[in-house]
């Protein structure tokens, strides 16, 4: 149920704007009856997208007036101390004053990071937030993080990823003891950087985590972990290349479909099957990464995001919200600091 939530919606964020993320996120109000959102940006590009809704009560959804935006390469640092009135600034207050239960946005996840940090701070014990979103793999898909958030990580720090990302996949998944993995150049015990030789005996030490110990870059996407868990650097590489190679299949398989009367026919015959192959690796089913480690939810939609893209966003964070993730990870923390 989404009793009571409410979710605030960067709408100028990514791409596209409002013209994605307005009726994505009217798909989702539509999905849950009892949802609300507040839609922040410039009034007079979202009310476009109003018009002649009539399958959605109006008073589900409020429109927030922004005079400013954040662009996708505006530095960080600028856009916190000058753009507070932007969508992203905004909708992120909406959380920090406790009005809202989640934000989205598709804005530039350097600003939200930064953003985020300033008005809802990160978790007591927590010394960095960090961005997990899952990975299509050969039998369903894993958990990657940290995916660009931190380039440089400590040993604790890349425990402290472990440890939160076992608790939100248990929450939001179902999944009692997730399997936790940590990527290096190599499965050996002896291999890789001093603080991913240290972050795994703190995670063989904590009873609470499963851990099972390294994986490769080929291991992610066969599926055999849960959560794989690595520097900002490391990840963020890892997720571009498999969205690129996703994109590289689908652009080769096109092409052979096309060249000839045989071909065309054998795609005809294959559709329905062709179908589910290109939702599997489409990177806009498996949208929204969560910024875990903050005192509220936070889920970054891919600024290339489709509307059905933006949608899996707003699930993620409807997700997350219902079963108060936040408190859940502090209460993990708590029994760890009583130990």
């Amino acid at each position: 149920m989404a009793d009571s939530l409410c979710l605030a919606i960067d709408t100028m964020g990514g791409d596209f704007g409002p013209r994605t993320t307005v009726p994505a996120t009217l798909d989702i109000l539509r999905q849950h009856p009892s949802l609300r959102v507040v839609l922040f940006g410039d009034s007079s590009q979202i009310q476009q997208y109003l018009t002649n809704i009539s399958d959605v009560n109006a008073d589900r959804y409020r429109v927030h007036h922004c005079t400013e935006t954040v662009s996708m390469d505006e530095k960080p640092s600028s856009a916190v101390r000058n753009k507070h009135d932007s969508s992203m600034w905004q909708a992120l207050k909406l959380v920090a004053d406790g009005e809202a239960n989640a934000c989205v946005s598709a804005g530039n996840t350097g600003a939200l990071m930064a953003m985020s940090l300033l008005q809802l701070r990160t978790l007591p014990g927590i010394t960095r937030p960090a961005i997990c979103t899952k990975v299509p793999t050969a039998k369903n898909y894993t958990y990657l993080l940290d995916l660009g958030a931190n380039v440089v990580c400590s040993a604790e720090q890349l425990y402290q990823f472990g440890m939160m990302a076992s608790q939100a996949v248990s929450v939001i998944d179902g999944n009692q003891v997730p399997s936790v993995s940590l990527l290096n150049i190599g499965v050996e015990d002896i291999k890789g950087r001093q603080e991913i030789l240290d972050a795994a005996e703190l995670l063989k030490a904590d009873n609470d985590i499963h851990y099972v110990g390294f994986v490769e870059g080929d291991d992610i996407f066969k599926g055999d972990v849960d959560i794989v868990v690595c520097d900002g650097f490391s990840g963020n590489v890892a997720l571009k290349a498999s969205e690129g190679v996703a994109l590289m299949l689908q652009g080769f398989l096109k092409q052979a479909l096309s060249k000839s009367l045989l071909a065309k026919i054998g795609a005809l015959l294959a559709k329905s099957v062709l179908k589910k192959l290109q939702q599997k690796v489409d990177p806009s089913e498996y949208n929204g990464a969560s910024l875990l480690g903050l005192k509220g939810v936070v889920v970054k939609s891919h600024g290339g995001a489709s509307r059905n893209g933006f949608s899996r966003a707003v699930i993620v964070a409807l997700n997350e919200a219902q079963r108060d993730l936040p408190s859940l990870i502090e209460g993990r923390l708590k029994n760890l600091t009583s130990q």
